[in-house]
């Protein structure tokens, strides 16, 4: 999103920034409104000239929020976005590596009709889950889907992985993903490589086997390791630790488009193709 030297920029272009900015700085209307004032670099970013304009109000923002809302044009703007990366040689589609986010209540602790409750070991969640496809060679995400806590996680792989990925990638909790890649189980030319569990490893008896499954495990791991990206820019750097908004439609693919966007940056000129399989 680099603005063009001298350019004037359109009302829509304007309000689509703001809305970046109120993501990568999880802002409230208010807040964003009062800071964009304040800060030279924000209203450089959206191209405002403070001293002919005014910034757009906290009403103005939220009606912009409901109307991307209202048409699902967060999905679109995700979609677009990863066209523009596809084009730029950012998804290798060597592999998709799959991961969901641990449910979360929403700031208020309200309950949700749209958001149930699970349990974990003995730890019971409530809330959504947010699970993504991630490409194996960038660790950009490619698809994004958000269920209530309750849906188990392999059975959204479909949703996940791309038909032309070479290799699907999950840990021990999507045992049984061929299933749903409508694939026979121990294929040869299965896709699927999932993580073995620690429990059936620890039994196994000393052996080359076993060392060398070890080291086979930590190669998948190290591939997986990608799909933490995502969730570190959107936790960490957007601060995104609780749920905002109730309802799924408010939170599918809403911060992965600026998540994007900055772990694209990182990704310039180390893209060489060299494949994850």
């Amino acid at each position: 999103m680099r603005r063009a030297s001298g350019a004037a920029l359109t009302g829509l272009e304007r309000m689509l920034r703001i809305d970046f900015l109120q993501q990568w700085y999880a802002l409230a209307d208010e807040a964003l409104e009062d800071a964009t004032y304040d800060s030279q670099a924000m209203h450089d970013f959206i191209g405002i000239d403070l001293a002919i304009e005014s910034v757009p109000n906290a009403a103005s923002l939220l009606r912009f929020r409901h109307l991307l809302e209202k048409h699902a044009l967060t999905q679109r703007i995700f979609e677009e976005i990863n066209t523009s990366l596809a084009e730029q040689g950012l998804f290798m589609r060597e592999g998709t590596i799959v991961a969901t986010a641990p449910p979360t209540e929403n700031q208020a602790k309200q309950r949700d009709p749209e958001m149930q409750q699970t349990k974990k070991g003995n730890q019971w969640f409530f809330g959504l889950k947010t699970h993504i496809g991630v490409d194996a060679v960038t660790g950009l995400t490619h698809s994004v889907a958000a269920t209530p806590a309750n849906v188990a996680d392999v059975t959204m792989t479909s949703h996940l992985v791309l038909d032309g990925d070479k290799r699907g990638y999950g840990d021990a909790g999507d045992t049984g993903m061929w299933k749903h890649l409508d694939e026979g189980k121990d294929a040869p030319d299965s896709r699927c490589c999932v993580a073995a569990k620690r429990g059936a490893i620890k039994k196994m008896d000393d052996s080359p086997m076993k060392t060398l499954l070890l080291r086979f495990e930590k190669t998948k791991a190290r591939i997986r390791a990608k799909v933490e990206h995502p969730f570190h820019a959107i936790k960490n750097l957007f601060g995104y630790r609780k749920v905002r908004d109730k309802r799924l439609a408010k939170n599918q693919a809403q911060l992965f488009s600026p998540a994007n966007l900055v772990l694209a940056k990182r990704c310039e000129g180390r893209v060489d193709g060299a494949s994850a399989s």
